[in-house]
Formats: structure tokens, sequence, C-alpha cells
């Protein structure tokens, strides 16, 4: 079975966040990019029409609270 378009995006926030915080954990991203910035750079086209911000944010808050209870 193939994933439609918002595990797809649900996919590809979740990654965006991920590398966002590892490259922000290393220094490795310029200091006025924001976690925002850097995923809408990573959303392929043809998604970013269902893309939001309350998307994003409550995909953060999983993943943050994901990580931090482990």
């Amino acid at each position: 079975m193939s994933m439609n378009n918002r595990e797809k995006l649900i996919a590809i926030i979740a990654n965006g966040i991920s590398v966002f915080s590892l490259l922000q954990e290393r220094d490795e991203i310029p200091k006025n990019t924001t976690m925002y910035d850097f995923v809408l750079k990573v959303i392929p086209e043809d998604l970013k029409s269902e893309l939001s911000v309350e998307l994003i944010d409550e995909i953060f808050v999983f993943v943050t609270s994901t990580h931090n209870n482990s």
C-alpha cells in the first residue's frame, strides 16, 4: 500500500525537524534559520498546498515529547 499525501507530508516534516535539530546542535545551520524555514525548504512543491503551521507544530510537539520520553 502506498502512502497518501498527508502521510508523506508528516514523514517529511518529522525528518526535517530531526535534521534541523541535529544541524543546530552542531552549529552547522545559520543562526537566523528557523525550524519553519528549514522544513519549508525540504517539502516538495506538490505537497506544499497541504502544509500548515499547525501541522508542523503538532508534529514538533509529538517528536519532541517522544525524544524526551526515551
